[in-house]
C-alpha cells in the first residue's frame, strides 16, 4: 500500500473513533437537561455509586426517577458519603431535569438530607452558595 492510501485509512480510522467516543461521552454533560431548576423529594431504591458518576433510582410516591449525582471525589468534596445515599434514605434533590418531559431523570446540583444541603455544583445553583 502506498503512503497516501495508508494515510487516508489512518485518518478515517481516527475520525470514526473520535465520532464514536463523542457519542459515548455525550450524556455525561448537561446538554440533555432543561434550563430550569427542579426539586425532587423521594426515597432511594437503589444506589450505584462510582465513576463516571453515581446514579440513584428513586421512588417519589410510586413514580420512579433516575438521578445522577457526582463522581466519587465530587460527592466527597460536598460532604456526602455513600452511606448517606443508601437504599431507604429520603433525599431532596435540587438540580436540572431532563429536557424530555417524558423522561423521569435529573442531574443533581444539591442533595438535601435532614435539612442539611450538600452542594455538588455550587457554581451552578441560582443562589451561588459556595
Amino acid at each position: 500500500m502506498h503512503k497516501p492510501a495508508l494515510f487516508r485509512r489512518c485518518l478515517t480510522g481516527l475520525l470514526l473513533t473520535g465520532a464514536s467516543l463523542g457519542t459515548a461521552f455525550a450524556h455525561h454533560g448537561w446538554r440533555w437537561t432543561d434550563d430550569g431548576q427542579f426539586e425532587l423529594t423521594a426515597k432511594v431504591e437503589k444506589a450505584v455509586l462510582g465513576n463516571p458518576h453515581g446514579v440513584l433510582t428513586m421512588d417519589a410516591d410510586g413514580s420512579k426517577w433516575q438521578v445522577e449525582v457526582g463522581q466519587p471525589w465530587r460527592n466527597e468534596r460536598a460532604g456526602l458519603s455513600d452511606g448517606m445515599m443508601a437504599k431507604g434514605a429520603t433525599l431532596t434533590i435540587v438540580g436540572k431535569r431532563s429536557a424530555d418531559p417524558k423522561e423521569q431523570r435529573m442531574k443533581a446540583e444539591r442533595v438535601i438530607i435532614g435539612g442539611k444541603a450538600f452542594d455538588l455544583y455550587p457554581e451552578r445553583l441560582p443562589d451561588g452558595k459556595k
